[in-house]
């Protein structure tokens, strides 16, 4: 690891971490307080694949709806107008949006065949950002002179990491400048997040072959066709699969740093209290 030890941690003029895990378990929040109290640069992998990766694909998207309409299609052609994402480190309206979800279109669902097509092209954006890391690493330290630095991973990193290969290039390359740091909840967690979605599902971003399984595990199941499907009762039925795929996918992953609770995480109050949990588990 990078700080084998305690001692190592605490005398290391640049720390670095990673925090992964589900999505709600306090990456964020710990996050944006480092910063707060300074010395903390929070390398948002969510907000680098809406403002980079994500960014051309959404806005064609916008564009190509607006095209739609005669009055803007003319405003469009004779560049009167603009039209862009707006994306915010704390809102993932427009990445979730041009997601979407599979089903039926009259209830806003997407052919399958564009879901898969939209599913890639997170899955090359969110790779491009992890691999990003070591560059805003330096350029926090080197342009705005951050001491350390916090990469916050989105929730799917388990799904383009084999994490039972030692030699995975990108978990390799991730902990070789950062201290892998897995947010683990427990059941109770995994509950209300689930409650939290069912409240409000959202599009997500799958394994490929994880998602071939349980496409076809719904069709077969509730016997009904592509274009019957409701796509909220899909993601829906999904989310908890999923929660249940990547829980053992980030427990491998953890072998390449530590683990911490998410009760751990929402006790930190300090930037000293932070550093001194991690130092506990080293």
């Amino acid at each position: 690891m990078l700080y084998p030890d305690a001692p190592s941690w605490r005398a290391a003029p640049h720390k670095s971490v990673m925090f992964f895990g589900m999505s709600g378990l306090g990456k964020t929040h710990v996050s944006k307080m480092l910063v707060q109290q300074g010395g903390w640069f929070h390398y948002s992998v969510d907000y680098r694949i809406g403002t980079s990766g994500m960014h051309g694909h959404i806005k064609d998207n916008l564009i190509a709806h607006a095209m739609r309409d005669p009055f803007l299609a003319q405003m469009l052609r004779a560049d009167a107008m603009y039209i862009a994402p707006n994306v915010h480190d704390h809102d993932l309206t427009a990445v979730s949006a041009y997601l979407g979800k599979p089903g039926d279109p009259a209830r806003g669902g997407l052919p399958m065949a564009e879901y898969i097509r939209r599913q890639s092209q997170f899955r090359r954006a969110e790779i491009a950002a992890l691999t990003d890391t070591q560059a805003f690493m330096a350029r926090a330290r080197d342009l705005y002179g951050y001491e350390h630095f916090i990469c916050d991973t989105g929730g799917s990193i388990c799904e383009w990491i084999d994490p039972d290969d030692d030699t995975d290039p990108l978990m390799h390359m991730l902990a070789e400048h950062c201290l892998p740091v897995w947010i683990k909840g427990d059941a109770a967690h995994t509950q209300e997040l689930v409650r939290r979605f069912d409240r409000a599902p959202k599009p997500m971003a799958y394994q490929p072959a994880f998602l071939e399984r349980v496409w076809a595990e719904y069709l077969r199941d509730n016997r009904i066709s592509e274009s019957d499907v409701d796509p909220d009762s899909f993601i829906r039925w999904t989310y908890a699969q999923a929660l249940a795929h990547r829980q053992p996918r980030y427990a491998a992953m953890a072998r390449h740093g530590i683990t911490v609770t998410a009760e751990d995480m929402h006790a930190i109050t300090t930037a000293q209290a932070f550093e001194d949990l991690i130092a506990s588990k080293l």
